[in-house]
């Protein structure tokens, strides 16, 4: 959900910049800022957004430049010309002859004087959601580059949990062997005199414990599962953080049976490149 698109132009004679980012988030949190002149349009300016943000931490800015100096202010004449009367009759009775400067005093009082408020002109929005779509194009243009990269580097660390499930197999194939003679030796040490066949029942048990045939078929099978929602069309994160959940536990199952040096330390491994998986599928829609 990373992305940055940026647009500007000209508006009515004012600059208006409109600034579209995101950064990676569950859930989409939009948040919009534009000047009090558009306000009314906010709530579609919201949909708008939401409908191609989708996901991540959001923010939508359009700013409008000069918006100062193009406000003028409107004079209120018949407040101005009472004022003025009435002032005039109180100098005559209080100081005839006095020379005052009573306009500049009447331009002093309240209300007299208020800025212009700017109308919503539907011709200024249609060029702010030009710039908007502008914005857009470039955002839309950052994701799929960061996307190109992000595809790459999930296929890659998926690749790397296959081969070391593929080392984990390699490994396995002598585990039982060396576990039998663990025991063997531990016995002899021991001089301890066992039943036979006791024993085999009781290391067949044992074994069946350690035994990660299931666990090895369902990781190898996730990851291929994950490499294939990959390939499908755009919405597949929270699918992707499903299946990486799912390649957690068994990974997790794999190293709790493993009783192998070896074999865990592979595990380690698969743990640390799943954790990076994990990190970066919040990073896709």
């Amino acid at each position: 959900m990373t992305g940055f698109g940026r647009a500007e132009g000209l508006v009515g004679g004012k600059k208006v910049t409109v600034e579209l980012r995101s950064l990676n988030s569950k859930q989409l949190d939009l948040q919009v800022k534009l000047p009090a002149l558009w306000r009314e349009k906010e709530i579609t300016l919201r949909q708008w957004a939401g409908e191609r943000v989708l996901r991540g931490k959001a923010d939508l800015y359009i700013g409008m430049e000069n918006a100062q100096e193009a406000k003028r202010t409107a004079f209120n004449a018949d407040l101005i010309r009472a004022y003025y009367a009435e002032l005039s009759d109180v100098a005559r009775t209080v100081a005839p002859g006095q020379e005052t400067d009573l306009l500049a005093q009447v331009l002093r009082l309240p209300d007299v004087a208020a800025p212009v408020k700017e109308e919503f002109d539907p011709a200024e929005w249609e060029a702010v959601t030009a710039l908007a779509e502008q914005a857009w194009k470039a955002f839309e243009g950052f994701r799929v580059a960061e996307g190109t990269k992000l595809h790459a580097e999930l296929k890659q660390r998926t690749a790397n949990i296959t081969a070391l499930l593929e080392e984990v197999a390699a490994m396995d194939g002598g585990r039982i062997r060396r576990t039998r003679e663990r025991l063997h030796a531990r016995l002899e040490e021991l001089q301890a005199t066992v039943d036979q066949e006791r024993f085999e029942q009781e290391l067949v048990y044992y074994l069946e414990k350690l035994d990660v045939t299931e666990e090895k078929l369902r990781l190898s099978t996730h990851c291929t599962y994950f490499l294939s929602t990959m390939a499908e069309e755009e919405g597949q994160g929270r699918k992707l953080g499903f299946i990486a959940q799912e390649m957690g536990r068994e990974i997790n199952t794999l190293g709790s049976k493993a009783n192998d040096a070896a074999m865990q330390q592979r595990v380690v491994l698969m743990k640390d490149e799943l954790e990076k998986i994990k990190e970066q599928v919040l990073n896709v829609l």
